[in-house]
């Protein structure tokens, strides 16, 4: 039951508490296999996205005991995180006013081998040429490497690049991996792309982040809504709708995101089909970067 439904979330665009639990009871068919098994930071908004939100990880206390959690180390103690495994879990979330869910690359039980890579492309200025440039780049890197990538909107102001892993390799190899793709990316086009965190030192490149891929580290999850005006939704895309130039970041949203999936379906539907072994691109990688 989502208490409050006729609370306003997104003041701008008058959508309500109830049509964003209602949105997300609608893509949890889809949603769910995305993100069953990985631990959720909720990103909620108790007074809508016009007031200051906070990210909430630990679910240790006051919550239903029906709710799956799993325990993840940190440094003096355990972050007891919440974890998606049906609709009833992803609408207890909507009730608690999250509007974000970010997850983790990994699934349980196994948190320390994930089962996807993810590249987070962060641009400096709205520069949508630019962006998608990046994109195809990072794309065809990663045919070098014989991985398959797959590419959805962020909802905010990049792309997510994301590569299916067979989940031997450790994150702390996945996390290197990605580092190092990204820093040969970065040496082929050092003027439009960069791996300097700290947005003084980036100038107009954009940022191949690969730091999604740490421990403890999330990515927005897919169909996930952005907390920004008009509710983007962060939806998987075409390799041909970037190249077109008929998709930008914030093309969908939760109003229209229904149409979306009438005509696309799920277009990550068969990702986990093509997941790869890590260590035969590793060596290529090696080979194209001495």
């Amino acid at each position: 039951m989502i208490t409050h439904p006729e609370k306003i979330l997104f003041p701008d665009d008058g959508i309500s508490k109830g049509e964003m639990a209602a949105y997300y009871e609608s893509v949890a068919p889809l949603m769910i296999d995305h993100i069953r098994g990985r631990p959720v930071t909720m990103e909620r908004y108790p007074s809508g996205i016009g007031a200051k939100g906070f990210m909430h990880k630990d679910v240790s206390r006051g919550f239903p005991a029906w709710l799956e959690r799993v325990e993840a180390p940190k440094k003096d103690g355990v972050v007891h995180y919440a974890v998606v495994t049906d609709a009833r879990s992803l609408l207890w979330m909507a009730n608690q006013n999250t509007i974000t869910l970010h997850v983790w690359s990994s699934r349980t039980p196994d948190l320390y081998h994930p089962d996807i890579c993810v590249f987070d492309l962060d641009p400096s200025v709205d520069d949508q040429v630019m962006l998608r440039t990046a994109a195809i780049a990072l794309r065809d890197l990663l045919d070098e490497l014989g991985l398959t990538s797959w590419v959805k909107t962020s909802g905010s102001k990049g792309y997510h690049v994301v590569v299916p892993l067979d989940g031997e390799a450790h994150m702390g190899e996945v996390s290197g991996f990605a580092h190092h793709v990204g820093q040969l990316l970065v040496k082929r086009d050092p003027d439009r792309w960069t791996q300097e965190f700290a947005k003084v030192d980036r100038g107009q490149r954009i940022l191949i982040d690969t730091g999604r891929n740490g421990y403890s580290a999330t990515w927005a999850a897919p169909y996930t809504i952005r907390a920004k005006p008009g509710a983007p939704v962060s939806a998987p895309c075409t390799w041909e709708e970037i190249e077109r130039g008929s998709v930008h970041p914030r093309s969908f949203t939760l109003r229209t995101m229904a149409a979306r999936i009438a005509a696309s379906g799920d277009l990550w539907s068969n990702l986990y089909e093509r997941k790869r072994s890590m260590q035969r691109a590793l060596a290529t990688l090696r080979k194209l970067s001495p």
